[in-house]
């Protein structure tokens, strides 16, 4: 049996699709809703009745949030959805692979957007290496993007017309098996509110001896940015960096964190004179929003010396 599991956050204008594309699927929905400010809770009680809200009191990120959920359900195997994803396929197959396969502990579908195209980049990565972080941070990517390192991190390289084994496909609908979500502890609550919270899960999952499976004869739609309508551009630097740091102090060593520490501080120095010399492509931006996007960057800076907490 799935549970459908729904983190929520000023979702109104997405979630009644997405919970009308798995209505009949029978299965048990849980939809935790943390403290949407748009009335996304109201719409839920009073148009999906029969689906179980959780309304949370404050804002507790996606992992929390999505751990809330679990708790609150009783299937053998956890479908992770985002709010903006829409069910194309009937999910009964998601399970009957997993079934299927003991030693697979999570399966991604193919990612596409509201035309039909894969999500390439986004749906199925490779788990980040110092050096594929190391060429974010320093913009290589943005303006090099087919860069070798890059083209592998991103799977670039990779043919998503094929089903296989993967290492890093995105929580925005991923299925995982309830035991093995519960014997590495679930998702980390310490990376808050989202990012890089699905690469550390996936990670442990393999370090724990399963395998993720990639099946693009399974589609879902995925509108893509949602969670980032409410995120304002300073607090999404401060949150990206933060978890980036909190995951390499978990997962690298001492070395690579300090090439990375090194990595953030010139890349922001570079994205803080792109903004005033005007080199990125909105050059029309006012000086008070140039001025405030050059605010956020210093405060991602700090963090390279008081490291993610």
């Amino acid at each position: 049996m799935i549970s459908i599991i729904i983190v929520a956050y000023n979702s109104r204008e997405h979630i009644r699709r997405c919970l009308t594309s798995f209505q009949d699927s029978g299965a048990e929905i849980v939809v935790v809703d943390n403290a949407s400010s748009d009335g996304t809770a109201a719409l839920m009680r009073q148009a999906f009745p029969t689906v179980r809200l959780i309304a949370a009191p404050k804002n507790l990120g996606f992992a929390a949030g999505a751990n809330l959920g679990v708790r609150n359900s009783t299937g053998t195997a956890l479908l992770f959805v985002n709010p903006d994803v829409v069910c194309l396929e009937p999910f009964a197959r998601l399970e009957q692979m997993l079934n299927e396969s003991p030693d697979t502990v999570a399966i991604a579908p193919r990612l596409v957007d509201v035309h039909g195209r894969t999500q390439i980049g986004f749906n199925v990565r490779r788990l980040p290496t110092a050096a594929a972080l190391i060429f974010e941070m320093l913009t290589l990517n943005r303006f090099f993007p087919n860069n070798s390192v890059n083209r592998h991190y991103r799977c670039l390289d990779f043919d998503h017309g094929k089903p296989g084994e993967i290492e890093q496909p995105a929580a925005a609908c991923l299925l995982v098996r309830r035991r093995s979500f519960e014997e590495i502890g679930g998702f980390d609550e310490r990376f808050f509110p989202l990012w890089f919270e699905d690469v550390d899960l996936c990670l442990r999952l393999r370090q724990h001896g399963g395998r993720i499976l990639y099946t693009p004869q399974i589609p879902y739609e995925h509108s893509g940015g949602h969670s980032l309508e409410s995120v304002t551009f300073s607090e999404r630097q401060v949150y990206w960096y933060r978890n980036l740091l909190y995951y390499v102090g978990k997962h690298f060593g001492w070395a690579a964190g300090l090439f990375i520490r090194a990595a953030l501080l010139i890349g922001v120095g570079l994205r803080i004179a792109a903004e005033l010399f005007g080199i990125f492509r909105r050059s029309h931006r006012q000086s008070g929003e140039r001025a405030e996007r050059v605010h956020a960057y210093l405060e991602a800076a700090k963090l390279s010396f008081l490291g993610w907490r």
